[in-house]
């Protein structure tokens, strides 16, 4: 089976998470969505966020609210042991489903820092990514930067700082649109993000109307 992976906090689950859960089922032709409930991201006031297994719970609720989605709410981040590298995700649900084809869901402007996740080129061409749009991004720009700097990496599955600062045309692959794969797809933009939602929560006002 076809499984998109979209892995994030979730904190909480909103309809515009839902409209790209239903577009990757109902226009990309995933057989399922993989909602990867993810850890606390360090980034964050962990104080102002719900444990991962509050937010696994939750998310599960949302979706049982829409039995018409092709969705598994997953807890495999919440028992894997630090660093939680995204790589890391992909080749332990591979290990666990090796039956299944894993495509990696992120947003334009997660495409925009790529370089610097760990071991993105494997991403990239071992699992590949579906893009949804993001207000402020030009994905399409951003895809061509990363083929071209693709091109400049001396294997598809190594990456370091010195590479992201190689010299054009060293070592490279002319076919990156094929060696890589990054598919945009063109789900709807939502105006809604869940920080919105709780600082709304927390000033009391009514946000049942974003809530998956």
């Amino acid at each position: 089976m076809r499984i998109a992976v979209y892995s994030g906090s979730f904190d909480p689950l909103h309809i515009g998470h839902q409209a790209i859960m239903e577009y990757l089922t109902r226009e990309r032709s995933f057989d399922w969505v993989y909602l990867v409930i993810s850890p606390q991201n360090p980034f964050k006031d962990a104080s102002k966020a719900l444990s991962g297994e509050r937010r696994y719970r939750n998310a599960i609720d949302a979706v049982r609210r829409h039995p018409d989605l092709h969705v598994w709410v997953d807890n495999i981040e919440l028992s894997m042991e630090p660093p939680h590298y995204t790589i890391r995700t992909l080749d332990a649900l591979r290990r666990r489903e090796p039956e299944n084809d894993f495509t990696l869901v992120v947003g334009a402007d997660n495409l925009d820092s790529m370089l610097r996740w760990r071991d993105a080129p494997r991403i990239l061409t071992e699992y590949g990514v579906a893009v949804y749009p993001r207000t402020g991004f030009d994905v399409r720009k951003i895809r061509e930067f990363l083929y071209e700097k693709m091109k400049t990496l001396p294997s598809p599955y190594t990456l370091d700082a010195s590479s992201l600062h190689a010299t054009p045309g060293t070592v490279g692959f002319e076919d990156t649109d094929r060696l890589y794969k990054i598919d945009i797809i063109d789900a709807p933009i939502v105006d809604i993000s869940s920080t919105r939602i709780r600082e709304g929560i927390a000033a009391g006002e009514d946000m049942s109307k974003w809530m998956m």
